[in-house]
């Protein structure tokens, strides 16, 4: 049982609850993480944890989204400091996969949601995230285009929906592996394929 603080604000609180659920997700599958294991984790009774969360759900929803911002604002920031829309998407690819190997429990919590049937709000928020995501891709790869930077017949949406598609895929290698050093080794080769793969070719 981890020894945290007993007088935490409301807000750090419920900020703590959100870093133990990250954390316990590393270490095994996001479904099967109990509110009695946060609680340990956090060094709480059960009864202190749901005076900030009404229930398990909720608790799912504010990582969710808490994983949704922190890593929206993390590419945005990498985004805004690069010299041109393709360095923009390689400080975003890097930057998505330094989030990812700083917080290995959240793609297993990401798929985890994506993989339940029925419709939920941890999903839907999950889904929305992943929207947001390509619309920042997509207005990045036009301005490549714009500039002659990026192929002219280029489809975005296709390209948008690879680049997702191509972190995932590091990250299930990696987590496949039990290495999540593996994916920053892999991450710039791969990402030179994929720019290669976007780029002009005059």
């Amino acid at each position: 049982m981890s020894q945290r603080p007993q007088y935490l604000s409301a807000e750090d609180r419920r900020a703590a609850t959100v870093q133990a659920v990250v954390d316990l997700a590393a270490e095994q599958n996001s479904a099967e993480i109990t509110t009695t294991a946060i609680a340990d984790r956090m060094g709480l009774t059960q009864g202190a944890l749901f005076r900030h969360f009404p229930n398990k759900e909720a608790i799912v929803e504010a990582t969710m989204s808490w994983v949704g911002e922190r890593l929206l604002v993390s590419v945005d920031k990498a985004a805004e400091g690069a010299a041109s829309p393709g360095a923009a998407l390689e400080a975003m690819f890097m930057t998505h996969i330094d989030f990812v190997s700083k917080h290995p429990g959240v793609p297993r919590m990401l798929f985890g949601e994506l993989q339940r049937s029925g419709e939920t709000l941890a999903k839907r928020m999950v889904q929305t995230l992943i929207r947001q995501y390509e619309q920042r891709l997509r207005r990045l790869m036009e301005a490549g285009k714009a500039q002659g930077e990026l192929d002219a017949d280029l489809d975005v949406d296709a390209a948008a929906v690879l680049f997702i598609g191509t972190i995932q895929g590091l990250v299930m290698q990696s987590l496949l592996a039990g290495k999540v050093s593996r994916i920053r080794r892999d991450a710039p080769a791969v990402f030179a394929i994929y720019r290669r793969g976007i780029e002009s070719g005059t």
